[in-house]
């Protein structure tokens, strides 16, 4: 029996491909890159200012108490004052912009997943400002560093273990910042520390740190979760250990820095502060010249060290 000859009507002319012809199935679900969480957001001090380009943060100097002899003069002891200010940045912008006929024709609704992916850029800056300035702090205590305090207050810190240190030497390197905390008389409360995902997972699967019987108040082994080392909250975080040196416009020159040998940065909200002068915003507006629709989300904020000496990093050689 011979074999039928089918017309392939899939084929254009006749040509190899058999299915060029015919309809893709569309979901309707659109695929676009994951949201990298950010966690800063409420980890500094934040003052809303109407107008200006800086705003200033005052400091007090402490004093001492003495004896009195009777009779002798007081005369009252001086206590010294700085300030912290803290300048606004430039603005910082995302932005995109999509052709009507485009949009006209696309099977998805363009406009929400573009804002979307507009602010997440902004969010994700804001993140690495603030860790980069911090690492920045920590690293640079000579004189007239960011990292030194003001008076009364102490320097921030940094310390550096091995070039490929272990999860145990990290941990107590972290034990070892929660006791210089306590010598700076830094605030129990609200004290944090930021790792990478990699240095997050060593430390769950350390024994040390979760309860023996691999669950308990700390942490669970099963869920991959641990909450505090030395009584601190760990989070995780992947816009920590990142190179900030760079000659984009993306950080500046205020906020480069290399990160990516940083192990953890712990850090209480005082360590540093956030003007902002106009929030986070998105506007969008036809543009008839070029038949497209400009679509941008702005933020006017600055960035500044306030306690240095709630700062401390631990890094590899």
């Amino acid at each position: 029996m011979a074999n039928s000859t089918p017309s392939r009507y899939g084929a254009i002319k006749g040509g190899s491909d058999k299915r060029e012809l015919f309809l893709k199935v569309v979901s309707g679900e659109v695929l676009t890159t994951f949201a990298n969480k950010t966690v800063m957001t409420d980890k500094t001090r934040v003052r809303n200012i109407s107008s200006g380009k800086s705003a200033s943060f005052p400091a007090i100097g402490t004093t001492v108490a003495e004896y009195h002899t009777p009779g002798t003069e007081i005369l009252g002891n001086a206590i010294q004052s700085d300030e912290k200010i803290i300048t606004i940045d430039d603005k910082l912008i995302s932005h995109a912009s999509i052709s009507d006929v485009d949009e006209a024709m696309s099977h998805f609704e363009v406009r929400s997943e573009y804002s979307r992916q507009i602010g997440e850029a902004l969010a994700q800056t804001h993140d690495r400002n603030l860790f980069s300035l911090a690492i920045k702090a920590a690293r640079d205590t000579g004189s007239g560093g960011i990292g030194v305090g003001a008076v009364g207050q102490a320097n921030a810190s940094s310390a550096t273990l091995g070039a490929t240190p272990t999860v145990a030497e990290t941990i107590t390197a972290i034990y070892a910042a929660a006791q210089k905390f306590d010598e700076t008389n830094i605030p129990d409360s609200e004290r944090y520390v930021f790792v990478s995902p990699s240095v997050y997972w060593s430390i769950v699967t350390n024994d040390k740190i979760l309860n023996q019987d691999f669950g308990g108040s700390n942490g669970v082994y099963s869920d991959g979760t641990v909450i505090n080392v030395a009584g601190m909250k760990i989070i995780k975080t992947n816009n920590l250990a990142v190179n900030h040196v760079t000659t984009t416009v993306d950080y500046g020159t205020k906020y480069q820095v290399d990160a990516t040998k940083t192990l953890a940065l712990i850090l209480h909200p005082q360590a540093l502060g956030t003007v902002k002068l106009m929030d986070l915003a998105s506007e969008m507006e036809w543009d008839v010249r070029r038949q497209t629709w400009l679509m941008l989300s702005k933020m006017l904020v600055g960035h500044g060290v306030l306690r240095p000496e709630c700062i401390y990093e631990i890094k590899k050689a």
